[in-house]
């Protein structure tokens, strides 16, 4: 048995070495023309269009013959457990796994020709009025599953000269602290001046490393002004409002989901519609017919 394997793979090798000469010939011609036929198991076939795509340029000889001789290996295991299968195997069994098939390669077409049909006549535009709606509807469903705060901050070297004067312009943030802040800007290793913007705690305590979910109740207070110190600088922040864990979720921390609630029941309907429509047409068309079950 060795001796018939050990035989085998060098057939095998001999005829992907004998392929890679031929390739460039080959892959021009088709499979009857160019006679790139490279392996058989009973009346199945492996031509060399299936092997070429596996190939590249910048494959070199040897890895090129290794890929195929692998791909010519697992081919033919598959194939002859296949057939093994098929004979050994009931016929029920064979019945039941071709229904599967057929029912998986009808769903894949199906899928895939519905899902187009419904990408392409889904509306995708979601207004303001239409979030807003559904979020008075539905918010408490959205509720938050840790505190989210609006803030702004910075992380300064621990040799900043002028850490009172950043810290009374995050308090106050005029027009002039703004200016100030930006012009200072290059010197600040981290910086946050979006104070519009809910950002959760777990993102803070990423970005400020003194606090820690042991601490925030203490310092991520509405209306606090925290300054904390490390081993890497200093950060200073101003906690302008906070939602807890279990609050209604403000509707901009949960607009990207909301909008893509909203599109999947969109495409839900629409994919309902199609369907619909599409027997009711077959019907019209006398493509499609129940027959009434006789008594």
């Amino acid at each position: 048995m060795q001796i018939v394997a050990t035989y085998i793979r060098i057939t095998i090798l001999a005829l992907v070495f004998g392929f890679l000469l031929l390739l460039p010939v080959a892959c021009g011609l088709k499979d009857h023309e160019a006679g790139g036929i490279l392996a058989r198991v009973g009346e199945n076939y492996l031509y060399v269009e299936d092997v070429s795509p596996l190939l590249h340029d910048d494959i070199n000889a040897q890895d090129s013959a290794t890929i195929v001789s692998n791909f010519i290996n697992n081919w033919a295991a598959k194939q002859l457990l296949l057939d093994k299968a098929k004979i050994n195997l009931s016929e029920e069994k064979l019945v039941g796994f071709d229904a599967l098939v057929n029912d998986y390669r009808a769903d894949l077409y199906t899928r895939a020709y519905k899902d187009a049909l419904v990408w392409k006549g889904t509306d995708t535009v979601i207004s303001k009025e239409q979030l807003s709606i559904f979020y008075d509807n539905e918010k408490e469903n959205f509720k938050l599953k840790e505190r989210v705060v609006k803030l702004r901050y910075v992380e300064l070297p621990k040799e900043f000269s002028d850490k009172k004067k950043v810290s009374s312009s995050l308090k106050n943030f005029t027009d002039n602290d703004r200016r100030y802040l930006d012009s200072i800007a290059v010197h600040f290793k981290k910086m946050n001046f979006n104070d519009s913007l809910w950002i959760g705690a777990s993102k803070v305590i990423n970005e400020i490393p003194p606090l820690n979910h042991e601490n925030e109740d203490k310092y991520l207070k509405k209306s606090q002004f925290v300054e904390l110190e490390d081993a890497k600088g200093v950060y200073l922040a101003m906690i302008i409002e906070v939602r807890n864990s279990n609050d209604i979720a403000p509707l901009s921390f949960v607009e990207p989901t909301l909008r893509q609630v909203l599109l999947n029941r969109r495409k839900l309907e629409y994919a309902r519609k199609l369907e619909t429509e599409i027997i009711d047409e077959a019907i019209k068309d006398k493509e499609f017919e129940v027959y009434a079950k006789s008594e």
